[in-house]
């Protein structure tokens, strides 16, 4: 059990949290929920001993290994796969390291008697023991069998970690996660970046391999598929719920309508006792009254309703211009890069007003179609826009785009032509951009800001066809919501890639597969495609058994 004490943090004077206090105990896979700004990563990382709080205290059991998977990856560029994954032993083999050290110092130093030599030989019999104390594992074979488990081949161990896309590198640092076995697993956004069969891997380890796990995440089917707990930050404090995040907003509710009841009573209570105050206080009769009054207000708790983030983003797409009945169409399109086949021989036809999701494992060749009907690379085969196909594209890198020396306002301004000038106030408001919102430089923007900011260049003149390449990334669960209602209601042609399978559910009709050099076609909904997908697994598993 690993214990939280008495936990606080401030900055500059402002308190983000005091008194938290809760244990983690095996078994538990913790959602940790809050509003952006609440201080979720924060806590992360001061129980993972990354920060410092600025009270309190984190206890756990001698030998406890707690592993940390941030936000942002930290893999270095300049190690190859195998060399980043074998990190995951650096302790032990530090250990082993200074006890050869140590030894060959008592082998080659002459000074038995001294207190030096003594101290040498304490310290290696303490290393030693600590040493032997761990179960005697073959560290290359571990490192080899859990990267292939995680979908890498032999000839991956060996490339540099720079060539590798985020979900790749994601796996890099599960895999180190993995190796370490640790007694308690903290995850900030770990689906960001991980395609969606990436995604249901991690659920099956986290659910059947991991001992105790905290996220954090804006994934609502992964979360509630992972987790039995959740544990809510809001105004400095914490809620703790034995429930899944389902289950939480439930009770979310109830717990806020009773707060409300209870301050609504409790200022009638204030308002009527004031009013006899004041209007008995000169009356001798009734000053034993009046006091005993008084007091009564002054020794009153007042009662809080915990905030509702009641910022709203409002978001509606302008009304599509018409577009031919196709407006996309793919022939027999081969795209390589050197030796290396990314697709070959792919077509497919998109029709006016489809929704469609782009699937598949990262590096399968989403992105690269998208960026051949963007006409940023050149290819071979037939790619045909339709007739007045109008383009709205948003890149996966979208928000690191911008200019990070702008504010928020003088990015908007300088890209918006003609009548729509006049609005820009109202759209930034519309955004959460509002007051002095609007003068803030983009370089102080989170990354849910960021690609808030981002997704305003799409509303600034009218499009047809939609391109939305991981639009959802760093959006907090409200404003994906908010964002998939606009794209509901766009009556143009929208083409999604996405491994947020939430986000996709009730929007996308039909679902292209990316995988073995070719695009497949699922003329079914992002359910009936993964329900079908799960069986030709079962179905492949059988194959090689046979």
């Amino acid at each position: 059990m690993i214990s939280i004490d008495g936990l606080a943090v401030a900055f500059s004077g402002n308190t983000l949290f005091s008194d938290v206090t809760f244990n983690i105990n095996d078994s538990d896979r913790i959602a940790l929920m809050g509003k952006n700004g609440a201080g979720k990563s924060t806590m992360l990382k001061i129980i993972a001993g990354v920060d410092k709080p600025t009270r309190g205290k984190i206890t756990a059991p001698n030998g406890a290994v707690i592993a940390y998977l941030p936000q942002h990856l930290l893999v270095k560029d300049d190690s190859t796969v195998f060399e980043e994954t074998s990190k995951a032993f650096a302790t032990v083999l530090a250990l082993k390291k200074e006890i050869d050290e140590l030894n060959h110092q008592l082998e080659t130093r002459t000074d038995y008697e001294s207190d030096a030599y003594m101290k040498i030989i304490e310290r290696v019999s303490e290393v030693s023991e600590q040493y032997y104390s761990i179960e005697e594992v073959n560290f290359d074979a571990e490192v080899e069998k859990t990267l292939l488990g995680l979908g890498f081949l032999r000839e991956d161990f060996t490339r540099p970690c720079a060539e590798f896309s985020g979900g790749w590198r994601m796996r890099i640092e599960l895999a180190k996660i993995l190796l370490q076995k640790p007694d308690l697993i903290l995850l900030d956004e770990p689906t960001n970046h991980l395609d969606i069969e990436s995604i249901q891997w991690l659920e099956d380890f986290l659910v059947n391999n991991a001992k105790a796990v905290m996220v954090i995440s804006h994934d609502k089917a992964f979360v509630d598929n992972i987790t039995n707990r959740t544990i809510e930050v809001t105004m400095g404090r914490i809620y703790d719920y034995k429930v899944n995040y389902s289950h939480y907003l439930e009770l979310r509710k109830e717990r806020r309508q009773h707060q409300q009841k209870a301050f609504d009573e409790q200022q009638r209570f204030i308002a009527d006792t004031t009013e006899f105050i004041e209007r008995f206080k000169g009356t001798y009769s009734k000053t034993l009254q009046v006091q005993s009054r008084v007091k009564m207000l002054e020794k009153l708790e007042p009662i809080e309703v915990d905030e509702v983030d009641t910022s709203a983003l409002s978001l509606k797409f302008p009304p599509a211009p018409r577009s031919g009945n196709y407006p996309l169409i793919v022939t027999e399109l081969t795209k390589k890069y050197g030796d290396h086949t990314v697709f070959q021989n792919a077509s497919l036809t998109i029709e006016r007003g489809e929704k469609v999701a782009f699937v598949g494992k990262n590096g399968e060749g989403k992105s690269t179609l998208i960026k051949a009907i963007m006409s940023q690379i050149d290819y071979e085969g037939g790619l045909e826009l339709g007739h007045n196909s109008m383009i709205g594209y948003f890149a996966q890198n979208q928000a690191s785009l911008l200019d990070e020396d702008l504010t928020v306002f003088q990015t908007v301004d300088n890209i918006a032509i003609g009548d729509i000038r006049t609005k820009i106030r109202d759209i930034l408001g519309a955004f959460m951009f509002g007051g002095e919102a609007s003068a803030k430089k983009v370089k102080v923007l989170s990354g849910g800001e960021k690609t808030r900011l981002a997704m305003i260049k799409l509303l600034l003149e009218p499009v047809n066809l939609l391109i939305l390449d991981e639009p959802t990334n760093h959006l907090d669960i409200k404003t994906k919501d908010i964002l998939k209602e606009a794209l509901v209601a766009f009556d143009g042609t929208i083409i999604l890639v996405s491994h947020d399978r939430d986000f996709l559910n009730g929007l996308a009709t039909k679902v292209f597969e990316f995988g073995n050099k070719r695009i497949k076609e699922h003329f079914e909904d992002i359910n009936g495609f993964l329900r079908n997908k799960k069986m030709d697994n079962l179905k492949e598993i059988e194959r090689k058994a046979k």
